[in-house]
Protein backbone atom coordinates (compact mmCIF):
# COMPACT_ATOMS: atom_id res chain seq x y z
CA UNK A 1 0.00 0.00 0.00
CA UNK A 2 0.90 3.89 -0.32
CA UNK A 3 0.09 7.31 0.68
CA UNK A 4 1.51 11.24 1.27
CA UNK A 5 2.58 12.93 4.42
CA UNK A 6 4.78 15.55 6.05
CA UNK A 7 7.11 14.38 9.19
CA UNK A 8 9.42 17.47 9.59
CA UNK A 9 10.37 19.56 12.51
CA UNK A 10 9.52 23.19 12.91
CA UNK A 11 12.37 26.42 13.68
CA UNK A 12 10.09 29.04 15.87
CA UNK A 13 10.73 32.84 15.56
CA UNK A 14 10.21 33.83 18.92
CA UNK A 15 10.27 37.81 18.15
CA UNK A 16 8.78 39.80 14.97
CA UNK A 17 8.11 43.48 14.37
CA UNK A 18 6.39 45.18 12.39
CA UNK A 19 4.17 42.36 10.89
CA UNK A 20 0.38 41.95 11.25
CA UNK A 21 0.92 38.68 11.84
CA UNK A 22 4.11 36.41 12.86
CA UNK A 23 6.27 34.45 9.74
CA UNK A 24 4.33 31.06 9.93
CA UNK A 25 7.21 28.86 11.27
CA UNK A 26 9.98 27.49 8.94
CA UNK A 27 10.15 23.64 8.05
CA UNK A 28 13.00 21.55 8.22
CA UNK A 29 13.51 18.47 6.56
CA UNK A 30 15.05 16.26 9.18
CA UNK A 31 17.76 14.54 8.19
CA UNK A 32 17.41 10.69 9.09
CA UNK A 33 19.01 7.09 8.59
CA UNK A 34 16.16 5.87 6.49
CA UNK A 35 17.58 2.39 5.79
CA UNK A 36 18.63 2.07 9.64
CA UNK A 37 14.98 3.20 10.54
CA UNK A 38 14.02 0.78 8.50
CA UNK A 39 16.09 -2.49 9.54
CA UNK A 40 15.35 -1.07 13.17
CA UNK A 41 11.16 -1.52 12.02
CA UNK A 42 11.40 -4.35 10.26
CA UNK A 43 13.19 -6.17 12.71
CA UNK A 44 10.60 -5.32 15.34
CA UNK A 45 7.39 -6.74 12.64
CA UNK A 46 9.32 -9.77 12.42
CA UNK A 47 9.80 -10.75 15.81
CA UNK A 48 6.23 -9.64 16.94
CA UNK A 49 5.31 -11.85 14.32
CA UNK A 50 7.12 -14.69 15.67
CA UNK A 51 6.38 -14.79 19.31
CA UNK A 52 2.63 -13.26 18.48
CA UNK A 53 1.31 -15.41 15.68
CA UNK A 54 4.12 -18.55 16.32
CA UNK A 55 5.35 -18.10 12.75
CA UNK A 56 8.30 -19.96 11.96
CA UNK A 57 11.18 -18.18 10.46
CA UNK A 58 11.25 -18.86 6.92
CA UNK A 59 7.60 -17.54 6.74
CA UNK A 60 8.85 -14.39 8.55
CA UNK A 61 11.59 -13.78 6.00
CA UNK A 62 9.20 -14.57 3.51
CA UNK A 63 6.47 -11.97 4.51
CA UNK A 64 9.59 -9.38 4.83
CA UNK A 65 11.21 -9.65 1.37
CA UNK A 66 7.62 -9.51 0.29
CA UNK A 67 6.70 -6.29 1.94
CA UNK A 68 10.16 -4.53 0.83
CA UNK A 69 9.59 -5.20 -2.23
CA UNK A 70 6.00 -4.00 -2.65
CA UNK A 71 7.24 -0.82 -0.78
CA UNK A 72 10.20 -0.12 -3.07
CA UNK A 73 8.12 -0.40 -6.09
CA UNK A 74 5.98 2.72 -4.77
CA UNK A 75 8.96 4.08 -3.40
CA UNK A 76 10.85 3.82 -6.90
CA UNK A 77 8.17 5.34 -8.79
CA UNK A 78 7.70 8.15 -6.53
CA UNK A 79 11.54 9.18 -6.44
CA UNK A 80 11.21 8.82 -10.74
CA UNK A 81 8.06 11.04 -10.75
CA UNK A 82 10.24 13.48 -8.45
CA UNK A 83 8.39 13.35 -5.43
CA UNK A 84 9.83 15.01 -2.42
CA UNK A 85 10.62 13.88 1.15
CA UNK A 86 9.74 10.01 -0.08
CA UNK A 87 9.64 7.78 2.62
CA UNK A 88 8.96 4.09 3.58
CA UNK A 89 7.43 3.66 7.38
CA UNK A 90 7.43 0.00 8.49
CA UNK A 91 3.90 -0.75 10.92
CA UNK A 92 3.94 -3.61 13.22
CA UNK A 93 1.64 -6.44 12.32
CA UNK A 94 0.04 -4.02 9.93
CA UNK A 95 2.44 -3.56 7.07
CA UNK A 96 3.53 -0.87 5.78
CA UNK A 97 3.17 2.27 3.14
CA UNK A 98 5.48 4.96 0.99
CA UNK A 99 4.64 8.47 1.24
CA UNK A 100 5.68 11.42 -0.37
CA UNK A 101 5.05 14.88 -1.13
CA UNK A 102 4.49 16.58 -4.71
CA UNK A 103 1.86 19.71 -4.83
CA UNK A 104 1.11 19.09 -8.77
CA UNK A 105 0.40 15.64 -9.04
CA UNK A 106 -0.50 13.62 -12.00
CA UNK A 107 -3.43 11.06 -12.61
CA UNK A 108 -1.42 9.12 -15.00
CA UNK A 109 1.50 9.38 -12.30
CA UNK A 110 -0.55 8.57 -9.20
CA UNK A 111 -2.16 5.56 -11.03
CA UNK A 112 1.78 4.10 -12.01
CA UNK A 113 2.30 4.60 -8.64
CA UNK A 114 -0.31 3.02 -6.86
CA UNK A 115 0.01 -0.15 -9.32
CA UNK A 116 3.90 -0.29 -8.80
CA UNK A 117 3.29 -1.97 -5.71
CA UNK A 118 1.49 -5.08 -6.16
CA UNK A 119 2.43 -5.60 -10.15
CA UNK A 120 6.15 -6.64 -9.29
CA UNK A 121 5.04 -8.76 -6.31
CA UNK A 122 2.32 -10.73 -8.33
CA UNK A 123 4.71 -11.24 -11.26
CA UNK A 124 7.27 -12.91 -9.00
CA UNK A 125 4.46 -14.64 -7.74
CA UNK A 126 2.97 -15.97 -10.72
CA UNK A 127 7.32 -17.02 -12.17
CA UNK A 128 7.93 -18.89 -9.15
CA UNK A 129 4.53 -21.24 -9.28
CA UNK A 130 5.07 -22.19 -12.80
CA UNK A 131 9.03 -22.96 -11.65
CA UNK A 132 7.58 -24.84 -8.38
CA UNK A 133 5.51 -27.29 -10.63
CA UNK A 134 8.49 -28.72 -11.62
CA UNK A 135 10.77 -28.25 -8.50
CA UNK A 136 8.02 -29.35 -6.48
CA UNK A 137 9.54 -27.27 -3.37
CA UNK A 138 8.02 -26.49 -0.48
CA UNK A 139 9.87 -23.14 0.79
CA UNK A 140 9.31 -21.92 -2.89
CA UNK A 141 5.50 -22.79 -2.53
CA UNK A 142 5.61 -20.81 0.79
CA UNK A 143 6.81 -17.70 -0.85
CA UNK A 144 4.94 -17.60 -4.37
CA UNK A 145 1.76 -18.13 -1.74
CA UNK A 146 3.29 -15.27 0.02
CA UNK A 147 3.47 -12.75 -2.77
CA UNK A 148 0.14 -13.57 -4.25
CA UNK A 149 -1.69 -13.56 -1.34
CA UNK A 150 -0.69 -10.15 0.21
CA UNK A 151 -0.64 -8.57 -3.18
CA UNK A 152 -3.49 -9.73 -4.23
CA UNK A 153 -5.20 -8.48 -1.47
CA UNK A 154 -3.77 -5.35 -1.70
CA UNK A 155 -5.55 -5.10 -4.99
CA UNK A 156 -9.16 -5.30 -3.41
CA UNK A 157 -10.87 -2.16 -4.17
CA UNK A 158 -11.42 -0.76 -0.82
CA UNK A 159 -9.32 1.78 0.24
CA UNK A 160 -6.99 2.49 1.50
CA UNK A 161 -5.91 -0.64 -0.19
CA UNK A 162 -4.14 0.25 -3.57
CA UNK A 163 -6.97 -1.35 -5.68
CA UNK A 164 -9.45 1.03 -3.74
CA UNK A 165 -6.77 3.92 -3.83
CA UNK A 166 -6.69 3.37 -7.65
CA UNK A 167 -10.27 3.22 -8.18
CA UNK A 168 -10.67 6.44 -6.37
CA UNK A 169 -7.85 8.07 -7.98
CA UNK A 170 -9.37 7.09 -11.78
CA UNK A 171 -12.87 8.11 -10.95
CA UNK A 172 -13.36 10.54 -8.37
CA UNK A 173 -10.33 11.73 -6.31
CA UNK A 174 -11.64 14.92 -6.64
CA UNK A 175 -15.56 14.24 -5.27
CA UNK A 176 -15.99 14.71 -1.97
CA UNK A 177 -19.33 13.22 -1.20
CA UNK A 178 -18.72 9.78 -3.12
CA UNK A 179 -14.93 9.58 -1.55
CA UNK A 180 -16.71 9.51 1.57
CA UNK A 181 -19.42 7.13 0.56
CA UNK A 182 -16.26 4.99 -1.21
CA UNK A 183 -14.40 4.75 2.46
CA UNK A 184 -17.48 3.96 4.35
CA UNK A 185 -18.00 1.00 1.75
CA UNK A 186 -14.56 0.03 2.19
CA UNK A 187 -14.44 0.22 5.94
CA UNK A 188 -17.32 -2.51 6.23
CA UNK A 189 -16.28 -4.30 3.90
CA UNK A 190 -13.06 -5.02 5.59
CA UNK A 191 -14.73 -5.87 8.86
CA UNK A 192 -16.88 -8.56 7.21
CA UNK A 193 -13.97 -9.47 5.24
CA UNK A 194 -11.97 -9.92 8.65
CA UNK A 195 -14.72 -11.70 10.35
CA UNK A 196 -15.84 -14.36 6.93
CA UNK A 197 -12.09 -14.95 6.90
CA UNK A 198 -11.47 -15.68 11.25
CA UNK A 199 -9.32 -12.90 11.24
CA UNK A 200 -11.42 -11.28 13.77
CA UNK A 201 -7.68 -10.56 15.57
CA UNK A 202 -7.40 -6.90 17.22
CA UNK A 203 -4.59 -5.97 15.72
CA UNK A 204 -6.07 -6.67 12.04
CA UNK A 205 -8.77 -4.85 13.26
CA UNK A 206 -7.33 -1.99 13.54
CA UNK A 207 -7.21 -1.06 10.30
CA UNK A 208 -10.88 -0.46 10.19
CA UNK A 209 -10.38 1.76 13.22
CA UNK A 210 -8.16 3.74 11.28
CA UNK A 211 -10.40 4.18 8.51
CA UNK A 212 -12.89 5.51 10.22
CA UNK A 213 -10.87 7.71 12.24
CA UNK A 214 -9.42 9.04 8.55
CA UNK A 215 -13.11 9.50 7.00
CA UNK A 216 -13.87 11.53 10.53
CA UNK A 217 -10.80 13.96 10.38
CA UNK A 218 -11.74 14.04 6.56
CA UNK A 219 -15.22 15.29 7.12
CA UNK A 220 -13.97 18.18 10.17
CA UNK A 221 -10.87 19.08 7.21
CA UNK A 222 -13.68 19.56 4.12
CA UNK A 223 -15.94 21.72 6.22
CA UNK A 224 -12.71 24.19 7.33
CA UNK A 225 -12.08 23.87 2.97
CA UNK A 226 -16.03 25.27 2.46
CA UNK A 227 -15.48 27.87 5.34
CA UNK A 228 -12.18 28.62 3.84
CA UNK A 229 -13.17 28.57 -0.03
CA UNK A 230 -16.42 31.08 1.25
CA UNK A 231 -13.65 33.62 3.26
CA UNK A 232 -11.90 33.26 -0.72
CA UNK A 233 -8.91 31.51 0.96
CA UNK A 234 -6.46 29.30 -1.25
CA UNK A 235 -5.69 25.75 0.16
CA UNK A 236 -4.64 23.77 -2.88
CA UNK A 237 -0.99 25.05 -2.42
CA UNK A 238 1.68 23.74 -0.33
CA UNK A 239 2.87 24.67 2.86
CA UNK A 240 5.73 26.42 1.79
CA UNK A 241 3.88 28.66 -0.63
CA UNK A 242 0.87 29.57 2.59
CA UNK A 243 0.74 33.18 3.29
CA UNK A 244 1.76 34.02 6.91
CA UNK A 245 -1.63 35.60 7.04
CA UNK A 246 -3.88 32.30 6.17
CA UNK A 247 -1.59 29.60 7.85
CA UNK A 248 -2.96 31.89 11.00
CA UNK A 249 -6.12 31.58 9.85
CA UNK A 250 -6.37 27.98 8.86
CA UNK A 251 -4.37 27.76 12.36
CA UNK A 252 -7.95 29.33 14.19
CA UNK A 253 -9.94 27.20 12.13
CA UNK A 254 -8.40 23.98 13.83
CA UNK A 255 -8.52 25.70 17.09
CA UNK A 256 -12.07 25.88 17.03
CA UNK A 257 -13.15 23.10 15.10
CA UNK A 258 -10.56 20.21 17.35
CA UNK A 259 -11.22 22.36 20.72
CA UNK A 260 -10.02 19.05 22.91
CA UNK A 261 -6.80 18.62 20.81
CA UNK A 262 -6.06 22.38 20.98
CA UNK A 263 -7.75 23.27 24.55
CA UNK A 264 -4.63 25.26 25.61
CA UNK A 265 -4.38 27.24 22.93
CA UNK A 266 -6.22 30.23 22.46
CA UNK A 267 -8.13 31.58 19.14
CA UNK A 268 -7.27 34.82 17.62
CA UNK A 269 -3.54 35.51 19.78
CA UNK A 270 -0.95 34.76 16.93
CA UNK A 271 1.82 33.78 19.25
CA UNK A 272 3.93 30.26 18.81
CA UNK A 273 3.23 27.39 20.97
CA UNK A 274 4.51 24.25 22.03
CA UNK A 275 2.28 22.45 19.80
CA UNK A 276 3.58 24.41 16.70
CA UNK A 277 4.50 21.23 15.11
CA UNK A 278 1.25 19.27 15.15
CA UNK A 279 -0.41 22.76 13.68
CA UNK A 280 2.03 22.10 10.85
CA UNK A 281 0.98 18.38 10.03
CA UNK A 282 -2.46 19.59 10.35
CA UNK A 283 -2.70 22.29 8.13
CA UNK A 284 -0.83 20.51 5.94
CA UNK A 285 -3.72 17.80 6.19
CA UNK A 286 -5.91 20.35 5.40
CA UNK A 287 -4.27 21.65 2.42
CA UNK A 288 -5.19 20.26 -0.56
CA UNK A 289 -2.40 19.00 -4.00
CA UNK A 290 -3.26 19.93 -7.63
CA UNK A 291 -4.31 16.72 -9.17
CA UNK A 292 -4.01 17.00 -13.50
CA UNK A 293 -6.58 14.83 -14.47
CA UNK A 294 -4.10 13.77 -17.81
CA UNK A 295 -6.20 10.41 -18.47
CA UNK A 296 -8.79 9.98 -21.12
CA UNK A 297 -11.62 7.48 -20.77
CA UNK A 298 -9.78 4.98 -23.21
CA UNK A 299 -6.48 5.31 -20.68
CA UNK A 300 -8.96 4.81 -18.22
CA UNK A 301 -10.79 1.67 -19.77
CA UNK A 302 -6.95 0.96 -20.46
CA UNK A 303 -6.07 0.62 -17.03
CA UNK A 304 -9.41 -0.87 -15.06
CA UNK A 305 -8.53 -4.05 -17.90
CA UNK A 306 -4.84 -4.33 -16.56
CA UNK A 307 -5.93 -3.98 -13.17
CA UNK A 308 -9.02 -7.22 -13.61
CA UNK A 309 -6.13 -8.78 -15.63
CA UNK A 310 -4.19 -7.85 -12.43
CA UNK A 311 -6.36 -9.59 -10.16
CA UNK A 312 -8.35 -12.53 -11.69
CA UNK A 313 -5.10 -13.37 -13.69
CA UNK A 314 -3.21 -15.68 -11.17
CA UNK A 315 -6.45 -17.51 -10.44
CA UNK A 316 -6.97 -18.04 -14.30
CA UNK A 317 -3.32 -19.29 -14.26
CA UNK A 318 -4.29 -21.50 -11.11
CA UNK A 319 -7.22 -23.39 -13.03
CA UNK A 320 -5.32 -23.22 -16.34
CA UNK A 321 -2.58 -25.68 -15.14
CA UNK A 322 -4.82 -27.84 -12.47
CA UNK A 323 -6.88 -28.94 -15.98
CA UNK A 324 -9.79 -26.69 -14.79
CA UNK A 325 -10.26 -25.70 -18.85
CA UNK A 326 -9.54 -28.80 -20.36
CA UNK A 327 -12.30 -30.21 -22.44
Amino acid sequence: MSDTSNNNEHNTQQEFTGATYPPKPIIIEKRENVVRRSMVSLAIYGLLFYFLFDQNIAYIAALLVVLIIHEMGHFLFMKLFNYNNVKIFIIPLLGAYTSGKKQQVSQKQLTMIILGGPVPGIIIGLVLYVLNRDWQDNNVRMLCNTFLIINLFNCLPFYPLDGGRLIETLFFKENYVLRMIFGIVSLLALVLLFFWNGMANPFFLIIPVFIGLELYNEYRHNKIREYLKQEKVNYCLDYENLPDKDYWFIRDCLILSFPKKYAAIPAGKYEYSILESAFINHISAVLQVNLNFDMGVFAKVLTVLFYLLLFFGPVLMYLFYNGFFVA
